[in-house]
């Protein structure tokens, strides 16, 4: 699902779900947002095949796309919408990105598409969320390759720039190959017997994936011979930790790319991480299921003395469970309300699962590296319940006429057989939120004095359901009257006439009578 670019505000009640577009690109968010369907005003001039820029990125549309191809052997390309608010904050990162490639290369280009206008190229594309990235390489428009780096300029840059020639440094002999690991922080060596080979390819394709790491291959006996290997190996290199992890390639099964990338990007993370700015897109990046929170006042001694037996902890679990410290009287302290924690709740232990964002606590804190390690197996067991979130409901919640539930009233309301309820779950930082608030509003009029429907809303950044996962702004929910405990998901235009219509159908569209030619 990205640090300085991430907005106060997101990182307030998003700050452990990642980068506000997906620290992979994936995702933003993660947060995606899903692409709707607007009206589009017909074009009063044919545009020309020319080829225009706005702040060093091609602007493309479908007279001048095939253009671009052919003049530019990598093109990366962002199909944005105008009101999409991701793509708006992307947008001097990917202006950036653009230039840190023009100082490097013409071959490599950056572009742009307006998806909303641009109806033919979304449908050749299949772009059904904002922002989407797919790079085109050689002129080849029918296998786009689908942008899985990071969402800043460098991660960006750096991602087009490892396809754009050797992903790997060839190293020649041991002096090379001591300088190119003594450089670097973190460093990956590929040792082949034959450079040509099937294994050697996969890492190349893996080098061209994982920027945040320098790659070098190496053929040379001598280097095998220094480096203690006798047969085809993958060295991570680091100056933290263990200092050396070997990766040795299975003689019948080769070079799993998935798998090199994966263990690449867990080992390349320091077994404790501290959660700053500088590494909150690495601990996203990592897709480690699992993260396991320490929450400190480093500047104190005592507090950060228990980092020792969190680390021991930690060796238990690694590429399950991501160990992380929490500073709350410094970065960290933005996310505290996404956990319902205050400064002076440090020293404190959480466990959060990052598929559907559900948190666990011990019943008392404790910090020795045994308690922690069987309280982590007992969440993995699923022996623990999660820690739900509930904002206290306000005084006139049920007077109004969109009722305001929160996790303790969600229940009651929600599920009265009596009752048919449809649910708005927001976040108060989300502009499409925003944007339909005064529709929802009227709807709420609308309805007030209807027995059997109910129309209410949730922020469900300061609330949590056991058994409803909400993954995107706004989401709407209904919620029919009977037993049973139905759940219907609204889909369809955001207007207070098809919700009025939705309503009155029982939760469910009508169908449109079929047009006459």
């Amino acid at each position: 699902m990205r640090g300085g670019a991430v907005l106060c505000g997101l990182l307030l009640s998003l700050a452990w779900l990642g980068p506000a577009w997906g620290a992979e690109g994936g995702e933003e968010d993660g947060e995606v947002v899903v692409a709707e369907e607007e009206e589009e005003d017909e074009e009063d001039e044919v545009l020309s095949d020319e080829l225009e820029e706005e702040d060093g990125v091609l602007v493309l549309h479908e007279h001048n796309f095939e253009r671009a191809l052919r003049e530019h052997r990598l093109l990366l390309v962002e199909f944005y919408a105008p009101w999409c608010g991701h793509c708006r904050r992307l947008a001097p990162e990917f202006a950036r990105a653009a230039a840190l490639l023009r100082n490097g290369s013409e071959s490599a280009r950056l572009g742009k598409v307006d998806a909303v206008a641009q109806t033919a190229l979304s449908a050749e594309f299949h772009i059904e969320a904002f922002p989407t990235l797919k790079l085109f390489r050689d002129g080849n428009r029918t296998h786009p390759v689908a942008y899985s780096g990071r969402m800043d300029a460098e991660g960006m840059a750096l991602w087009v720039q490892r396809r754009a020639g050797p992903s790997a440094t060839l190293l020649h002999d041991a002096d090379t190959a001591a300088a190119f690991v003594s450089a670097r922080d973190i460093a990956a060596v590929g040792f082949f017997k034959d450079l040509r080979g099937e294994a050697a390819r996969a890492f190349y394709e893996v080098a061209a994936e994982v920027v945040d790491v320098a790659f070098g291959v190496a053929e040379a006996d001598e280097l095998f011979e220094a480096y203690g290997l006798s047969a085809d190996t993958v060295c991570l290199f680091k100056k933290f930790d263990e200092g050396r992890t070997d990766f040795p390639v299975d003689p019948e099964q080769g070079l799993d790319v998935a798998k090199l990338t994966r263990l690449l990007r867990v080992h390349s993370l320091q077994l404790v991480m501290d959660f700053s700015n500088e590494t909150s897109s690495q601990i996203f990046g990592a897709k480690i299921p699992h993260h396991m929170l320490l929450f400190l006042n480093t500047s104190v001694a005592e507090q950060q003395a228990l980092r020792d037996e969190f680390r021991v902890a930690a060796g238990t679990f690694r590429g399950e469970v991501l160990f992380v410290v929490v500073d709350v009287d410094g970065y960290g302290a933005t996310v505290l309300p996404f956990f319902g924690l205050k400064p002076s709740d440090a020293p404190t232990l959480r466990f959060i699962k990052m598929e559907n964002n559900r948190k666990y606590r011990m019943e008392e804190d404790a910090f020795s590296a045994t308690a922690v390690r069987d309280f982590v197996r007992a969440v993995l067991d699923g022996k623990v319940k999660p820690q739900l979130l509930s904002a206290e409901p306000p005084e006139d919640w049920d007077t109004r006429p969109v009722k305001v539930l929160v996790g303790k009233t969600f229940e009651q309301v929600a599920f009265d057989e009596t009752k048919n309820v449809f649910v708005k779950f927001y976040a108060p930082w989300c502009t499409h939120c925003q944007e339909m608030a005064a529709a929802w509003e009227e709807l709420g009029e609308r309805y007030k004095d209807h027995e059997d429907i109910v129309i209410a809303e949730m922020d469900a950044t300061a609330n949590e359901l056991e058994n409803i996962t909400i993954s995107g702004y706004p989401t709407l929910h209904y919620f029919p009257a009977g037993p049973g405990r139905k759940m219907v998901e609204y889909r369809s235009a955001r207007d207070v006439e098809t919700f009025s219509k939705f309503l009155e159908n029982g939760g469910k569209l009508p169908e449109e009578p079929p047009t006459v030619q």
